[in-house]
């Protein structure tokens, strides 16, 4: 897995999971911590991610909230949208289109 960027847009890549999440979970605290706004995450890299990396994804979501931001998901793989259809979570996420 690998993170790269800065306070307003991250490129997630390889694999979010549970081997990952504890590095994931920093970065993204991080960020969130750091700005302003929205918290663009791009999911373009993204090969997977496992129940444990949702667990960040929402994580950082929820902090964000507290800290007056939102996250944003971007260019969401297909596989992975359809997880987050079935677990209704598409509805809690903001989920941008692909540029």
């Amino acid at each position: 897995m690998h993170i790269r960027g800065d306070h307003a847009e991250l490129v997630v890549g390889g694999r979010l999971d549970v081997r990952s999440a504890a590095d994931a979970r920093t970065a993204l605290h991080t960020a969130v911590d750091a700005g302003r706004g929205d918290l663009v995450l791009d999911l373009t890299e993204l090969d997977s991610w496992d129940a444990t990396g949702l667990g960040v994804i929402m994580g950082a979501h929820r902090r964000a909230g507290r800290a007056n931001r939102r996250l944003v998901l971007r260019n969401v793989p297909p596989q992975m949208q359809r997880l987050l259809v079935a677990t209704r979570l598409h509805r809690i996420l903001a989920i941008e289109a692909e540029r």
